[in-house]
């Protein structure tokens, strides 16, 4: 048989065996092919199974006894195999760390300070200061060292506000004081505005492997449904929420009419000897502790209902602490959480279906009143209003009073 023919064979054989060996048992195949070809089998092996030379000769040494084989249950010899890195070349570690440390605590001259620390390009950088290493070795490296892929996570407030704690503790007592008067307390504020349509909505959900829901490319409102904006009302004693889906501004009237409905639709049925209320609001935006509008509102609000309304804002940056936040408007967001807003009934269906363990339910509506910008409130308004504002932070806890006709 000729040469070419041999190696054809010992290939084949290798090949069908192979795939189910370690690197011991290659190594004894290989040795073995290469004992029954004889004189030139080593080449031979090689040339027909790729393995190295010194492989195929550690293999014939183990064969015959020459060398001490492996341990049973190891591969290699105690000793064997490549070196860890770190053991010859002990500055690697060192490097990497001051390259994936943050600039803040590690070097400030890193070459790496303004782009993506990547394993792959931490690696290459490690190559230019003359480390050998892969993305793979970097990226065990770096789990050894405690490193994790982290996201910015959200803790800074800002300054704190004077007398914030004081403030959220005036808050709580002043809500616990009208909820054991059997009082309705209410905490209110405007979720973010929504686009309406087949744009893509944050989050994921279950769908057939590889049919995901087709959405546009580019968020450009679609002008004959533009935005939604819900501005909500969360009843804590109750634990029901109230959703007004405005679809123009959001201005301090549209945040006391959402109120107002509320108490006409649901408020006075549930509390009906009730003669005050309690808000408890953001200190910025539409129903902010600064905003006239607001308040002008609130007045008409309260000769409407007879109602003696309290505010109590929460400090500057302290808005994640209202509870409309955490027991309301998180759980829509998750109800609907990848699904295209795409017209103003999916929004009032997905608002209505919000519900939660502990018992929440939802009432939603479509306001379609259009609440302009600008509006002036005039100082002749602002002194009529019938304000009482607390020896505490008047700025940020009063009382508006029905005016006595």
């Amino acid at each position: 048989m000729d040469k070419q023919a041999t190696i054809e064979q010992v290939r084949t054989r290798y090949e069908l065996a192979a795939g189910t060996l370690d690197e011991r048992g290659r190594r004894t195949l290989a040795a073995a092919e290469a004992l029954r070809v004889g004189h030139g089998g080593v080449a031979l092996v090689v040339q027909a199974t790729g393995l190295a030379h010194t492989t195929v000769e550690r293999g014939i040494k183990e064969a015959q006894g020459t060398v001490a084989p492996a341990p049973p249950g190891r591969i290699r010899r105690a000793g064997g195999g490549r070196k860890p890195v770190v053991q010859h070349d002990p500055s690697v570690l060192d490097d990497l760390e001051r390259l994936a440390e943050p600039s803040s605590r590690g070097d400030p001259m890193s070459p790496l300070r303004w782009t993506c620390k990547s394993v792959r390009r931490l690696a290459a950088e490690l190559w230019q200061q003359g480390h050998r290493v892969s993305h793979q070795w970097v990226a065990e490296a770096l789990h050894q060292l405690d490193y994790r892929l982290q996201a910015n996570r959200k803790t800074r407030e800002g300054g704190d506000a004077p007398d914030r704690d004081a403030q959220f503790g005036h808050i709580n007592e002043t809500a616990a004081t009208f909820l054991a008067a059997g009082d309705p307390v209410i905490s209110v504020d405007a979720k973010k505005k929504e686009l309406v349509g087949d744009f893509k909505n944050p989050g994921r959900e279950y769908a057939p492997t590889g049919q995901p829901e087709e959405v546009r490319v580019y968020d450009f409102p679609i002008p004959e449904l533009g935005r939604v904006t819900p501005y909500g009302v969360y009843d804590l004693a109750a634990n029901a929420g109230y959703v007004s889906v405005g679809i123009d501004h959001d201005t301090g009237a549209f945040a006391v009419a959402t109120i107002q409905h509320w108490w006409e639709q649901t408020g006075r049925a549930r509390y009906p000897v009730a003669q005050r209320l309690l808000i408890t609001a953001d200190g910025g935006g539409s129903n902010g502790s600064r905003t006239k509008l607001w308040k002008r509102e609130l007045q008409r609000l309260a000769d409407a209902t007879g109602l003696a309304i309290s505010v109590c804002h929460f400090p500057p940056g302290t808005s994640k602490w209202n509870k409309i936040e955490h027991r309301l408007f998180a759980f829509i967001s998750q109800n609907w959480r990848a699904i295209p807003l795409v017209s103003y009934a999916v929004v009032l269906s997905l608002i209505a279906a919000t519900t939660t363990r502990t018992g929440l339910t939802v009432e939603r509506y479509l306001d379609t009143t259009r609440y302009p910008t600008g509006i002036e409130v005039a100082q002749a308004e602002l002194d009529a209003l019938n304000i009482q504002r607390y020896a505490f932070h008047g700025e940020w806890n009063y009382t508006i009073q029905p005016h006595e006709y």
